[in-house]
């Protein structure tokens, strides 16, 4: 009886045992969640949208530019980014252009039309800002799931949603980050918030996206994302709007030519 009794037993516990064997550590299940993210954001092929900046000094003193913005997805690699400055009048034609990479850094230019020349943004300067802006160079590269390690935190509530709550460290030695903890929630695998850690480990600026909609049927894109830097009291806001997808861009609408078409 008393064998009979510890076979049983045994047996009980085999799922058990199956189960702590096969369980995600906090490091994969961080890396399955960017997985999934990516993949619901796949196939979108290529779009434009139109873009309000609002820049916001510690006073409240605000000014705004108003910007349009194309995207090209890229197979097997990170995607393809034009930045064009439309208003005011001082930094109209103004563009930047990013070639997103996956592993390696990522290639930027600026063209001002002020001096008539492309300049390149050295990867060491990647964490500087943009156009005065409380974003910097980095945050305008397409968020490759190569780009950082991950840790899985916890789930918790983030306002009417269920969010994962994900540590994300970069690997690029040139990023201005240590990490990152994103909220992304549970349904839809959209990044609610993002804080941004500097390179003294210590909060810098907060990202908060909102006001979500989807198009066609599948990609979800934010109104709205604020970012609130905790130690200078400046604040940047962009309003989405005007979003089209898959207009037809290609490689020809992303060379460092277009940069000085762009009008």
């Amino acid at each position: 009886m008393r064998l009979r009794h510890s076979l049983v037993l045994a047996f009980s516990l085999l799922p058990l045992l199956a189960a702590q064997s096969y369980a995600e550590t906090p490091q994969e299940k961080g890396l399955a969640i960017a997985v999934e993210a990516d993949k619901r954001n796949t196939g979108w092929q290529d779009n434009s949208a139109s873009m309000t900046m609002t820049l916001r000094n510690k006073r409240g003193e605000e000014s705004t530019r108003v910007l349009r913005v194309k995207s090209l997805e890229v197979e097997n690699d990170g995607d393809k980014g034009l930045t064009i400055f439309d208003e005011p009048k001082d930094v109209r034609g103004t563009a930047l252009l990013t070639f997103s990479h996956k592993t390696e850094s990522d290639d930027q230019w600026l063209y001002l039309p002020a001096l008539k020349r492309v300049k390149r943004i050295a990867s060491k300067n990647k964490s500087g800002p943009f156009m005065g802006s409380e974003f910097a160079f980095e945050d305008l590269s397409s968020q490759e799931i190569e780009k950082y390690t991950y840790n899985y935190l916890r789930d918790e509530s983030c306002g009417d949603l269920t969010c994962f709550v994900v540590e994300r460290f970069p690997t690029d030695k040139n990023s201005g980050y240590t990490k990152q903890i994103a909220w992304i929630d549970t349904t839809e695998y959209r990044a609610q918030k993002i804080e941004f850690y500097d390179r003294k480990k210590s909060l810098l600026k907060t990202l908060e996206s909102t006001d979500y909609e989807q198009y066609l049927d599948q990609f979800w894109r934010p109104a709205k994302m604020s970012m609130q830097n905790h130690q200078t009291g400046k604040s940047t806001v962009l309003d989405w709007s005007n979003y089209a997808f898959k207009v037809g861009l290609d490689e020809g609408d992303f060379t460092k030519n277009s940069l000085k078409r762009a009008k």
